[in-house]
């Protein structure tokens, strides 16, 4: 009877595990904002480069962007933060969008890109507020999970890697953040104003990403 007890508990375990590893992980005051099964309260730009893989959205192809278009709050936030866990392969590229909207195409005029980068060509590195302020020193590893928390509270950004701080950002007065991107005829709004959503991106068809346990407060 032992014998059997034993055998049915090794049998289960490794179920159980996998149920836990894929089930979003939402501390006190955080709301989560993806279930870990599907696309529910997020719109895609460009569908063919995301998937779902093991609970987590795997960004992997041709430049586009997923967008959460959810209840909570409207999908419109101010003043939040934000928590994501992302995993990147050797010379993978992504990026997290905040204050941002939906486009059908292209990489987001609105808003800020926190960088999610680890062994990429590009310098700007993990926790950058994209060319805003950068930074070049990778604070997490490739294949390995890590924490990526933005908090935005006022004229000011924060992002920490791991709990370790990688910018601290207040926007000066003044700051028009509109410079040309893309083409001559579209501008960049790269500063604190309107509220907006967040977005997940994929970068190119040699990135692969992943993020899971999406969760955010308002710091309202």
């Amino acid at each position: 009877m032992r014998t059997i007890l034993r055998l049915l508990t090794l049998a289960v375990a490794p179920l159980s595990l996998a149920a836990f590893m894929q089930a979003p992980q939402t501390e006190a005051g955080f709301t989560s904002l993806f279930n870990g099964k599907d696309f529910t309260g997020w719109k895609l730009a460009n569908e063919a480069s995301f998937k779902i893989e093991n609970g987590a959205i795997l960004a992997n192809g041709t430049a586009g962007h997923a967008y959460y278009d959810g209840p909570f709050l409207n999908h419109t936030f101010k003043d939040f933060e934000l928590r994501v866990d992302a995993l990147t392969r050797q010379g993978s590229n992504g990026g997290i969008y905040i204050l941002t909207e939906f486009q059908e195409k292209g990489f987001p005029l609105k808003g800020f890109e926190v960088q999610v980068n680890n062994s990429h060509a590009d310098r700007v590195k993990t926790g950058s507020l994209y060319h805003v302020l950068d930074t070049g020193a990778p604070l997490a590893k490739d294949d390995e999970w890590f924490t990526e928390t933005i908090i935005v509270k006022g004229m000011n950004i924060r992002v920490l890697v791991n709990n370790q701080e990688a910018i601290n950002w207040t926007q000066p007065a003044g700051w028009s953040g509109s410079w040309a991107a893309q083409t001559r005829q579209e501008f960049a709004d790269r500063k604190i104003g309107a509220p907006g959503t967040i977005a997940l991106q994929a970068h190119d068809p040699k990135s692969f990403v992943l993020y899971r346990n999406l969760r955010i407060r308002s710091l309202d």
